[in-house]
């Protein structure tokens, strides 16, 4: 009988044997682990290479459109030509099953949701690739195979280590060929991480399977050094997939990323350890990562220091607006509804809308850094922040802001300049597309997601401005110069649709300034003849004084007529009329309406679920057509708890009562206001149908949220046949989430 063991200690290490591991093939016709290692990568190097053309198109496709609107095309953002058209029509079928979702899987009365089939397929295509790779060829229950197919499966491994700390760093190359932003890449390296979990699990499977039937698993894990380091580097690995999971990632996140930033160097270590005596060819894949993490930390460094220094910038320093050492001064404000406003003026950056940073104030947290949307634009000369006040840093910046506000009695309401704290700053990162490309966007938003929505709204509406100015008058900057303008002047777009989702109107004086301003803007360009419109709806959702005064006014009015809109006026096609009957009724399959209330028919079922967690009221009607609201929306309380005075203020946020905030600004009478919850899909529906070119829908919120808006976009887009011979044109959908 002919016994074949595995024994590291036996290797050779004047050749490639290695003890039995032949980088040749011992399977005739089957190409050497050398070449299936490289198959690996030109498969992912293939897909990245057409992101990264798809890419170079939207890039050329966009200044196509800019430079057509201000040669006064009047579709600009619709496709002509042949290509145009072709290519179009394939987006928007690639769209459809992209961004279409699976059905949730129900799990012992839980519904477990999963990704799009667009990441599905990512995945899937990746896991088939892998499993082809590790058995080509290979006969899997011949036991006097277990040891190539174990020693296939380790090189097919230890190939993907380069993959998923490729799409880990915030500066990374394949972010930058495909224009995705690191954050939008961190589930591919979740994913590739599981993936890797599961081809590692395979190749210790089968040693452990060839040494089984000689009784040698435990004097191997005993005296073997290699096998120890690989089942410490299992062991690892497994650590790091279970702990990034999203509830214990979120539970807390600076002792996450503390704890997987140290899992990883472990881990890195030991895989090191235990392909050490392996040939160059495989022990590449481990020298790559280690030096795509030192390049990624090398760049960030340099970059932060560059930025933060004061030294790098002079002009501030003669201007006074910098310290002896740090270039950015902050001011906290304190914001109703465990809000804070964070105030940096004459920042040392530019940036572009929708960007983020990462904030660090070591006076305040030390040691920490975290990431928050830019909720200004460059040309205001500063750069704002809203941040919600939940655990531990953002929690601590409410304190402080609060300890500031009340000392401010004492200084005539003017913060005194020891109060402005230095802080660094990291960043800019995250792109998307110019939303100024398309002629149409519908732009949703969930509490401070404005802070994402309201500077992309502000960047259309001052191209406006900037395009149909008089040829002589001076523009004003709009920053993101540099590298960040790689687009002309102008923009296609015709008409925005703004929503804004908040639980109470205390909420409005965050942005009720800027949305005025917008509004008085596009009047003022409307009356000098320009084709542009916006309409802007705030909704209302867990207000009872508000919900009450609706009622009261619904009560008292027997015409009610649609919300006052900036384009009524002039739309021939806008409706005019005030129905009698109720148009604002429960929406039994919105999803947003169901995450956080029941959608029972009966009406004490809808009573008692129509509460927040407090018994505060959450209103939970969904608004299908503003224009014929007439009912308010159902708002009541359960559990016999009254409702607190400002529903969206938590009971630590109320015991300050010493603290009192600044009135919340009015809002622009054009801009409508409504008690209960929108129908994305009827919202959008009503844009579409009057696009004359590609739409954009972006939505940044809460997950529900975002769950209806991305079903109400492929639903619109496969019912209205998009790019398929009906004349509907393409949409476009960007969905930008809360969380880590």
């Amino acid at each position: 009988m002919k016994v074949r063991r595995h024994d590291h200690d036996s290797m050779d290490m004047s050749g490639m044997d290695m003890g039995g591991m032949d980088m040749g093939s011992s399977v005739a016709g089957v190409p050497s682990l050398d070449l299936l290692m490289q198959y690996y990568w030109a498969v992912v190097g293939s897909f990245v290479g057409i992101a990264a053309l798809v890419n170079v198109a939207n890039i050329l496709i966009c200044r196509q459109r800019l430079s057509a609107a201000r040669r006064g095309h009047t579709k600009p953002a619709k496709p002509k030509a042949l290509l145009l058209r072709i290519n179009a029509t394939a987006t928007a079928i690639i769209r459809e099953a992209n961004n279409a979702t699976l059905a949730p899987l129900n799990f012992t009365g839980r519904n477990i949701r999963l990704p799009t089939v667009g990441r599905t397929a990512i995945v899937a295509g990746n896991v088939v690739t892998l499993l082809v790779l590790c058995f080509y060829k290979f006969n899997l229950s011949d036991q006097w195979s277990f040891q190539d197919i174990a020693y296939r499966t380790g090189c097919i491994s230890v190939v993907q280590l380069p993959l998923i700390f490729l799409s880990a760093g915030k500066n990374n190359i394949i972010g930058w060929l495909t224009g995705t932003s690191y954050e939008r890449l961190n589930w591919l390296h979740r994913w590739v991480a599981r993936c890797l979990l599961l081809t590692t699990t395979i190749h210790m499977g089968y040693w452990f399977a060839d040494w089984a039937p000689y009784n040698y698993i435990g004097r191997k894990v005993k005296t073997d050094p290699i096998t120890q380091h690989g089942l410490i580097s299992w062991c690892l690995l497994l650590w790091i997939v279970l702990s990034s999971v999203a509830p214990i990632r979120g539970w807390k996140y600076e002792f996450f990323v503390i704890q997987h930033l140290g899992s990883m160097a472990a881990f890195l270590a030991f895989v090191y350890k235990h392909v050490n005596s392996w040939p160059l060819s495989v022990r590449i894949y481990v020298y790559l990562p280690i030096a795509l993490v030192c390049v990624d930390r090398l760049v960030r460094a340099l970059r932060t220091l560059y930025i933060n220094l004061s030294i790098f910038h002079p002009k501030q320093r003669r201007d006074g607006q910098v310290s002896a050492l740090w270039a950015a001064k902050a001011t906290f404000t304190p914001l109703p509804h465990d809000t804070t406003r964070i105030t940096i003026a004459n920042p040392p950056i530019s940036w572009t809308p929708g960007q983020h940073v990462f904030l660090s104030c070591h006076s305040v947290v030390p040691l920490q850094s975290h990431p928050f949307t830019i909720a200004s634009l460059p040309a205001d000369g500063a750069m704002e922040f809203y941040v919600k006040r939940e655990r531990g840093a953002t929690r601590r910046f409410h304190s402080h802001a609060e300890k500031l506000h009340l000392s401010l009695s004492s200084n005539g309401g003017r913060q005194p300049e020891k109060d402005r704290r230095a802080v660094a700053i990291d960043g800019p990162y995250g792109r998307m597309r110019p939303l100024r490309q398309f002629d149409s966007a519908v732009l949703f938003a969930g509490s401070t997601g404005a802070t994402f929505t309201v500077p992309l709204l502000r960047e259309i509406v001052e191209h406006w401005k900037r395009q149909h100015s008089p040829p002589s008058s001076p523009a004003a900057p709009l920053g993101g110069g540099g590298l960040l303008n790689v687009f002309p002047d102008g923009a296609a777009t015709r008409r925005v649709r703004f929503v804004w989702v908040v639980k109470s109107r205390g909420q409005l004086g965050w942005f009720a300034a800027q949305l005025s301003r917008v509004m008085d803007d596009v009047a003022a360009l409307r009356r000098g003849g320009a084709d542009v419109d916006v309409e802007m709806s705030v909704y209302v959702t867990c207000d009872p004084a508000f919900t009450d005064e609706r009622k009261s006014a619904a009560g008292a009015t027997t015409v009610v007529t649609s919300p006052p809109r900036l384009s009524g006026a002039d739309d021939a096609d806008e409706k005019h009329l005030a129905k009698q009957t109720a148009a604002v009724r429960e929406v039994e399959d919105s999803s947003y309406a169901s995450s956080l209330l029941s959608s029972s028919d009966d009406t004490a079922t809808k009573r008692k679920s129509a509460c927040g967690p407090d018994g505060t009221c959450c209103c939970q009607t969904t608004i299908e057509d503003e224009a014929d609201a007439i009912e308010p929306a159902i708002c009541t309380c359960c559990n016999g708890r009254k409702p607190a005075p400002q529903a969206a203020q938590s009971p630590s946020s109320s015991a300050s009562s010493s603290v009192s905030y600044p009135p919340p600004g009015s809002l622009h009478p054009a801009i409508a206001l409504l008690a209960g919850r929108p129908h994305p899909e009827a919202i959008a529906r009503k844009v579409l149908e009057r696009a004359l070119g590609e739409s954009a829908v972006v939505v940044c919120g809460p997950r529900a949220l975002a769950r209806d808006v991305r079903g109400a976009a492929v639903r619109l887009s496969d019912e209205r046949a998009v790019h398929r011979g009906t004349g509907a044109q393409g949409v476009w959908l960007h969905v930008e989430g809360f969380g880590f």
